[in-house]
Protein backbone atom coordinates (compact mmCIF):
# COMPACT_ATOMS: atom_id res chain seq x y z
CA UNK A 1 0.00 0.00 0.00
CA UNK A 2 3.20 2.20 0.60
CA UNK A 3 3.30 2.67 -3.10
CA UNK A 4 -0.14 3.13 -4.12
CA UNK A 5 0.04 6.10 -1.45
CA UNK A 6 3.54 7.45 -2.87
CA UNK A 7 1.71 7.73 -6.28
CA UNK A 8 -1.47 9.54 -4.86
CA UNK A 9 1.15 12.43 -3.78
CA UNK A 10 2.71 12.38 -6.59
CA UNK A 11 -0.43 12.82 -8.83
CA UNK A 12 -1.81 15.32 -6.35
CA UNK A 13 1.16 17.35 -6.60
CA UNK A 14 1.23 17.09 -10.61
CA UNK A 15 -2.26 18.46 -10.31
CA UNK A 16 -1.72 21.27 -7.88
CA UNK A 17 1.61 21.96 -10.07
CA UNK A 18 -0.74 21.73 -13.02
CA UNK A 19 -3.40 24.00 -11.25
CA UNK A 20 -0.76 27.00 -10.73
CA UNK A 21 0.67 26.81 -14.12
CA UNK A 22 -3.00 27.02 -15.08
CA UNK A 23 -3.80 29.64 -13.61
CA UNK A 24 -0.63 31.66 -14.33
CA UNK A 25 -1.20 31.45 -17.67
CA UNK A 26 -4.59 32.93 -17.41
CA UNK A 27 -3.72 35.69 -14.98
CA UNK A 28 -0.45 36.59 -17.55
CA UNK A 29 -3.06 36.60 -20.58
CA UNK A 30 -5.51 38.78 -18.55
CA UNK A 31 -5.64 42.36 -18.15
CA UNK A 32 -1.86 42.42 -17.76
CA UNK A 33 -0.93 43.15 -21.07
CA UNK A 34 -1.45 46.61 -22.77
CA UNK A 35 -4.65 46.35 -24.66
CA UNK A 36 -4.75 46.64 -28.32
CA UNK A 37 -5.78 50.61 -29.87
CA UNK A 38 -9.23 50.60 -31.22
CA UNK A 39 -8.24 52.10 -33.98
CA UNK A 40 -5.30 50.40 -35.12
CA UNK A 41 -4.52 52.02 -38.38
CA UNK A 42 -5.36 55.41 -36.66
CA UNK A 43 -4.02 58.38 -39.22
CA UNK A 44 -1.86 61.56 -37.88
CA UNK A 45 -5.07 63.29 -39.54
CA UNK A 46 -7.76 61.33 -36.98
CA UNK A 47 -5.27 61.87 -34.00
CA UNK A 48 -4.93 65.65 -35.11
CA UNK A 49 -9.18 65.83 -35.32
CA UNK A 50 -9.62 64.30 -31.78
CA UNK A 51 -7.18 66.94 -30.60
CA UNK A 52 -8.94 69.98 -32.38
CA UNK A 53 -12.58 68.16 -30.92
CA UNK A 54 -11.08 68.11 -27.15
CA UNK A 55 -9.89 71.90 -27.96
CA UNK A 56 -12.54 72.94 -29.24
CA UNK A 57 -15.98 70.38 -28.65
CA UNK A 58 -18.44 73.31 -30.13
CA UNK A 59 -17.31 73.23 -33.83
CA UNK A 60 -19.93 71.06 -35.48
CA UNK A 61 -18.00 71.22 -38.34
CA UNK A 62 -15.04 69.52 -36.52
CA UNK A 63 -17.02 66.85 -34.89
CA UNK A 64 -18.31 65.72 -38.51
CA UNK A 65 -15.11 65.37 -39.70
CA UNK A 66 -13.40 63.42 -37.00
CA UNK A 67 -17.07 61.38 -37.15
CA UNK A 68 -17.06 60.73 -40.54
CA UNK A 69 -13.26 59.54 -39.95
CA UNK A 70 -14.42 57.34 -37.77
CA UNK A 71 -17.29 55.69 -40.12
CA UNK A 72 -14.45 55.54 -42.66
CA UNK A 73 -12.34 53.43 -40.33
CA UNK A 74 -14.98 51.07 -39.64
CA UNK A 75 -15.76 52.13 -36.39
CA UNK A 76 -19.45 53.36 -36.03
CA UNK A 77 -19.31 52.98 -32.12
CA UNK A 78 -16.41 55.38 -32.02
CA UNK A 79 -18.70 57.98 -34.13
CA UNK A 80 -21.90 57.02 -31.71
CA UNK A 81 -20.21 58.31 -28.82
CA UNK A 82 -18.52 60.90 -30.61
CA UNK A 83 -21.63 62.65 -31.86
CA UNK A 84 -23.86 61.51 -28.01
CA UNK A 85 -21.34 63.21 -26.36
CA UNK A 86 -21.13 66.40 -28.09
CA UNK A 87 -22.74 69.95 -26.76
CA UNK A 88 -26.36 70.30 -27.96
CA UNK A 89 -25.68 72.65 -30.51
CA UNK A 90 -23.37 69.83 -32.01
CA UNK A 91 -25.77 67.11 -31.63
CA UNK A 92 -28.81 69.57 -33.26
CA UNK A 93 -26.61 70.06 -36.24
CA UNK A 94 -28.69 68.60 -39.71
CA UNK A 95 -25.37 66.77 -40.98
CA UNK A 96 -24.29 65.69 -37.55
CA UNK A 97 -27.69 64.10 -37.49
CA UNK A 98 -27.27 62.55 -40.46
CA UNK A 99 -23.75 61.06 -39.86
CA UNK A 100 -25.66 59.81 -36.57
CA UNK A 101 -28.09 58.05 -38.80
CA UNK A 102 -24.99 56.41 -40.64
CA UNK A 103 -23.70 55.56 -37.37
CA UNK A 104 -26.92 53.81 -36.16
CA UNK A 105 -27.60 51.86 -39.59
CA UNK A 106 -23.79 50.71 -39.30
CA UNK A 107 -24.68 49.35 -36.38
CA UNK A 108 -27.62 47.13 -37.07
CA UNK A 109 -29.93 49.75 -35.86
CA UNK A 110 -31.82 50.51 -38.99
CA UNK A 111 -35.51 51.54 -36.83
CA UNK A 112 -33.37 54.16 -35.00
CA UNK A 113 -31.32 55.39 -37.93
CA UNK A 114 -34.71 55.77 -39.97
CA UNK A 115 -36.07 57.89 -36.71
CA UNK A 116 -33.15 60.49 -37.28
CA UNK A 117 -33.08 60.25 -41.12
CA UNK A 118 -36.81 61.56 -40.92
CA UNK A 119 -35.59 64.03 -38.52
CA UNK A 120 -33.48 65.34 -40.74
CA UNK A 121 -35.31 65.50 -43.74
CA UNK A 122 -37.88 67.28 -42.01
CA UNK A 123 -35.69 69.71 -40.81
CA UNK A 124 -34.36 70.33 -44.26
CA UNK A 125 -38.21 70.63 -45.37
CA UNK A 126 -38.82 73.33 -42.73
CA UNK A 127 -35.41 75.37 -43.39
CA UNK A 128 -36.52 75.22 -47.23
CA UNK A 129 -40.12 76.57 -46.24
CA UNK A 130 -38.68 79.45 -43.99
CA UNK A 131 -36.17 80.17 -46.13
CA UNK A 132 -32.89 79.24 -44.36
CA UNK A 133 -30.71 76.72 -45.21
CA UNK A 134 -27.98 76.36 -42.92
CA UNK A 135 -26.23 73.14 -43.87
CA UNK A 136 -29.20 71.46 -45.96
CA UNK A 137 -27.70 71.84 -49.06
CA UNK A 138 -29.67 70.06 -52.15
CA UNK A 139 -26.94 66.88 -51.92
CA UNK A 140 -27.52 66.61 -47.79
CA UNK A 141 -30.90 66.44 -48.75
CA UNK A 142 -31.20 63.77 -51.50
CA UNK A 143 -29.07 61.97 -49.53
CA UNK A 144 -31.46 61.93 -46.73
CA UNK A 145 -33.90 60.91 -48.87
CA UNK A 146 -32.76 58.44 -50.50
CA UNK A 147 -31.38 56.88 -46.84
CA UNK A 148 -34.94 57.48 -45.98
CA UNK A 149 -36.38 55.23 -48.39
CA UNK A 150 -34.19 52.76 -48.24
CA UNK A 151 -34.98 52.13 -44.67
CA UNK A 152 -37.92 52.50 -44.97
CA UNK A 153 -37.98 49.42 -47.27
CA UNK A 154 -35.63 47.50 -45.12
CA UNK A 155 -38.26 47.84 -42.10
CA UNK A 156 -40.49 46.91 -44.51
CA UNK A 157 -39.08 43.63 -45.16
CA UNK A 158 -38.09 43.40 -41.10
CA UNK A 159 -34.74 44.23 -41.59
CA UNK A 160 -33.14 46.13 -38.90
CA UNK A 161 -29.05 45.25 -39.04
CA UNK A 162 -28.39 45.28 -43.13
CA UNK A 163 -25.15 43.94 -42.31
CA UNK A 164 -26.92 40.74 -40.69
CA UNK A 165 -29.59 39.73 -43.36
CA UNK A 166 -27.22 41.11 -47.10
CA UNK A 167 -29.78 39.60 -49.40
CA UNK A 168 -32.95 41.30 -47.86
CA UNK A 169 -31.05 44.49 -47.46
CA UNK A 170 -30.06 44.35 -51.06
CA UNK A 171 -34.10 43.70 -51.90
CA UNK A 172 -34.86 46.60 -49.85
CA UNK A 173 -32.13 48.80 -52.04
CA UNK A 174 -33.66 47.61 -55.17
CA UNK A 175 -37.18 48.39 -54.41
CA UNK A 176 -36.18 51.84 -52.88
CA UNK A 177 -34.52 52.76 -56.09
CA UNK A 178 -36.13 50.91 -58.22
CA UNK A 179 -37.70 54.21 -59.57
CA UNK A 180 -37.07 57.58 -60.04
CA UNK A 181 -38.98 60.61 -59.04
CA UNK A 182 -38.67 63.66 -60.11
CA UNK A 183 -40.26 66.38 -59.01
CA UNK A 184 -40.44 69.96 -60.76
CA UNK A 185 -41.40 73.16 -58.70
Amino acid sequence: MGSGVGRGIMKARACAVAVVLGAAALWVLSGTERSAAVLTSATESVRSLEAEVSSHPDRPETTRRLAQAYLDARQPGLALVLLDAAPVAVRQDVRAQHLLARALLDQGRGDQALDVENGVVATCRSLADEGVEPGCDPVLFASAVRRTSILREMIALGVKDALAHPEASLVAYQNATREARVHLE
